[in-house]
C-alpha cells in the first residue's frame, strides 16, 4: 500500500507562519517568566545576564538570553534544574553519566502528553497509521529513544512490538511472524538486519511487508539511507532528537525527504556559529541550539545542541506543513576528529564508503599517535569474501576516494564481512588511541 499524505494534528501542523511566530513569541514570554521563578539556576544566570523577565517580547529577544550548555544540567545534577515541585514529576529517564554526572530529562504528565503527540505527528508524515505493526528496535530503560516512539505508535493506534535491541535473529523472526508493517532503529542496525535475515534466507523486500523504517541516533549519511531503501523496498525518514530536550520527535522528515520539521509550536530553534556564539542566516550551516516552549519539568532556554545543521530557507514543504526545516545532519561541534591539522567530520568519511560499489556499510575509524604525528587509519568490510590482492585493489581506491574528499591521505584496511566487531549490531565507529602515544 502507497504511503499517503496524512497529519495528527492538522490544524497545528497546518497553522500559518504569522500564527505560528506568535504563538512561539507568547510561549518564549511565558517560559521566560516560568523558570525565573521557579528554578535557581535560570534566576541566577537571567540576573546575570541583566535580562528583566517582563522586558522578553519574542524571538527577537533571543540574543539577549544566555545559552545553557550540557555542562549545566551536569553541574545541577540530580534535580537542580527541575522548575516543579518533584511531586509533579512522573518520569525520570537520565544519560549514562559516562563521562560524569548524567543528564536528567524528568516529565510532569503534560510532558509526557507533548512528547507522545510529537511522536505521533513523526510517524503519522511518515504513513503510519491506525492497525499498523510498529516494532520499536530501539533500547527502552533509562535511554528515552524506545518510550518515546513506542507512546507514540500507541497513541495513533499502531500495535507495537517492543523488541527493544539485540537479538538479531529474534528480531527478524518478530518482524516476520507479526507483519511488522514499520520499525525504528539505529540506520546501521537496519541494514545488520537485513544482513542477518538474508543469511537466514529471508528477502525483506519480498518475504516481509515493512513499508515505512525510521532511523536516528546515529549520524549517518544520505547514501546510507538510499541503501537501506534498496534492501527493504520502502521509504526510510531521518529522525531527531535528543534526551536533553524530551527525547526522540523534536524534527522528522516527511514524505517529501527534504529536510526535517521542527515543530515550532514546542521548540523554537536557531543556527549560531558554533565559535562566536553568533545567529546564522538560514541556509548558512551552524549548531543548532534549542528553547523548549512547552516543556513543564525541565525546560531548557538556548540550549547548546553542538548538533550541526541548517535551516532550510523560507518556502513552505510541498507535503502542507508549515513548520520549519532544517537539513541533513553533518556533525556535531565535539566529534569533530582533528587529524594533521585538518577538520574531519565521520560523516564525509561515511559518505565516500558508501558511493563505493564493492564497500560494505560496515566501518570503523582508529586514531593513532606516533612520534608524535596523527594517523588515521579507516577499517571498512568488503561487500564479499576477496582474494587478498583483490583487497589491495579495493584499499588504494578507498585511499583515492578519501583523499579528494578529506584532502589527507589515511591508511585503509579492507576485510571480509562480519569482521568488524559489533555489539548489538552497532559497530563503535571511532576508536581514538592517541592518549596511548608509543
Amino acid at each position: 500500500m502507497a504511503l499517503r499524505n496524512r497529519f495528527w494534528e492538522p490544524k497545528l501542523e497546518k497553522l500559518s507562519r504569522k500564527d505560528l511566530k506568535q504563538l512561539q513569541n507568547r510561549r518564549l514570554r511565558n517560559l521566560v517568566k516560568y523558570v525565573y521563578t521557579n528554578n535557581k539556576f535560570y534566576r541566577r544566570t537571567l540576573k546575570e545576564a541583566a535580562v528583566d523577565p517582563s522586558s522578553i517580547r519574542g524571538a527577537e529577544d533571543l540574543k539577549r538570553l544566555p545559552f545553557t550548555t550540557k555542562e549545566n544540567l551536569r553541574d545541577n545534577y540530580p534535580l537542580g534544574m527541575l522548575t516543579t515541585h518533584p511531586r509533579n514529576i512522573s518520569r525520570i529517564h537520565t544519560s549514562s553519566g559516562t563521562t560524569g554526572n548524567p543528564t536528567v530529562v524528568a516529565y510532569t504528565r503534560k510532558d509526557l502528553e507533548n512528547w507522545s503527540n510529537c511522536l505521533a505527528r513523526c510517524l503519522t508524515m511518515t504513513g503510519v497509521i491506525r492497525g499498523d505493526v510498529f516494532q520499536t528496535i530501539l533500547g527502552y530503560g533509562l535511554f528515552t529513544g524506545g518510550l518515546g516512539f513506542h507512546y507514540g505508535a500507541e497513541k495513533i493506534g499502531a500495535t507495537v512490538v517492543p523488541s527493544s535491541t539485540g537479538n538479531t535473529k529474534r528480531q527478524v523472526k518478530l518482524m516476520k511472524d507479526f507483519n511488522v508493517t514499520a520499525f525504528t532503529s539505529i540506520p546501521s542496525y537496519a541494514i545488520h538486519l537485513a544482513e542477518v535475515a538474508e543469511r537466514q534466507g529471508i528477502d525483506v523486500e519480498k518475504n516481509l511487508k515493512v513499508r515505512s523504517i525510521s532511523c536516528g541516533a546515529e549520524f549517518w549519511s544520505e547514501a546510507v539511507r538510499r541503501k537501506i531503501e534498496q534492501v527493504f523496498g520502502c521509504m526510510v525518514f531521518n529522525s531527531y532528537g535528543l534526551s536533553e530536550a524530551g527525547g526522540p520527535g523534536v524534527a522528522f522528515e516527511c514524505l517529501e525527504q527534504n529536510g526535517l520539521h521542527i515543530w515550532a509550536d514546542h521548540f523554537l530553534a536557531e543556527i549560531v556559529d558554533p565559535e562566536t556564539g553568533e545567529s546564522l542566516p538560514a541556509g548558512e550551516r551552524g549548531e543548532l541550539v534549542l528553547t523548549t516552549l512547552t516543556r513543564e519539568a525541565v525546560p531548557l532556554i538556548r540550549y547548546r545542541t553542538c548538533d550541526l545543521t541548517a535551516v532550510i530557507g523560507e518556502d513552505e514543504c510541498e507535503c502542507g506543513r508549515s513548520h520549519p526545516r532544517i537539513s541533513w545532519f553533518s556533525g556535531r561541534t565535539d566529534d569533530m576528529l582533528k587529524v594533521r591539522g585538518v577538520n574531519v567530520f565521520p560523516t564525509q568519511i561515511e559518505h565516500a564508503l558508501m558511493s563505493l560499489p564493492r564497500v560494505g556499510s560496515n566501518y570503523q575509524l582508529i586514531l593513532t599517535r606516533r612520534e608524535h604525528m596523527d594517523a588515521l587509519t579507516v577499517k571498512v568490510e568488503a561487500t564479499e569474501r576477496m582474494p587478498s590482492k583483490q583487497k589491495k585493489t579495493l584499499e588504494r581506491e578507498i585511499q583515492e576516494e578519501l583523499a579528494s574528499t578529506l584532502s589527507i591521505r589515511v591508511k585503509v584496511e579492507v576485510s571480509n564481512p562480519g569482521s568488524i566487531p559489533r555489539a548489538d549490531g552497532k559497530t563503535e565507529r571511532v576508536l581514538d588511541l592517541r592518549g596511548l602515544e608509543s
